[in-house]
């Protein structure tokens, strides 16, 4: 069965949040003044509403059978691993 578009959408996404968690940890380490403090703040918070949402659509695609280990992205490779938790 080819995999679904939806399935490679929602690993980009995780992709991407996980991305945005990883930006907004290394800016808020490297900030200078308090406007770049709160842009990293509010980037970490997306990040991680981004990834709880994808991570629950991920679910829900699982329990219904349609999604594959192997979804993955020609321009990203393999769905990576939550680094939310590193």
């Amino acid at each position: 069965m080819p995999h679904k578009k939806c399935d490679k959408n929602i690993a980009r996404t995780i992709d991407m949040a996980n991305e945005m968690i990883d930006l907004a940890r290394r800016g808020y380490d490297n900030h200078e003044d308090p406007g770049c403090g709160v842009l990293y703040g509010i980037l970490l918070d997306s990040g991680y509403r981004i990834l709880d949402l994808a991570l629950k659509e991920k679910q829900a695609h699982i329990q219904k059978g349609w999604w594959h280990e192997t979804v993955t992205d020609p321009k990203t490779g393999p769905a990576k691993k939550d680094i939310a938790n590193k």
